[in-house]
């Protein structure tokens, strides 16, 4: 019956900033109507997860937390860095891949993930 996600949104206090760090940080270009369209690629995947109230693999207080696949994770990384941007969590492998973790200015963690080749 599902498709795929349709998208994801959420609300923010500072529109304009958060807008702007989005685009320089994570650069997705987000239009005029503060959102823009991410096209999937072969070999990229959604996950949908559910997580206990208590794991504290994400913030407790944050419900939700989302998750943008990247190209290469050392790129990333360098250009996390040019950007002023701190990893919230150190680079971490596993079966799955190489993850990082930033904030965004609102205080949300967004988890950066290199999914390994096959």
């Amino acid at each position: 019956m599902i498709k795929g996600f349709g998208g994801v949104f959420w609300r923010t206090k500072n529109l304009e900033s958060v807008k702007r760090w989005y685009g320089e940080v994570l650069q997705l270009n987000l239009a005029e109507w503060n959102g823009t369209v991410i096209t999937p690629q072969i070999g990229n995947e959604t996950v949908f997860s559910l997580f206990e109230e208590n794991d504290p693999y994400f913030p407790t207080d944050q419900q939700v937390m989302i998750n943008f696949q990247v190209h290469n994770m050392n790129e990333t990384i360098q250009h996390l860095e040019n950007v002023g941007v701190p990893l919230a969590k150190q680079e971490e492998n596993s079966e799955f891949g190489k993850f990082v973790w930033i904030h965004d200015p609102e205080g949300r963690l967004i988890e950066l993930w290199e999914k390994n080749s096959l």
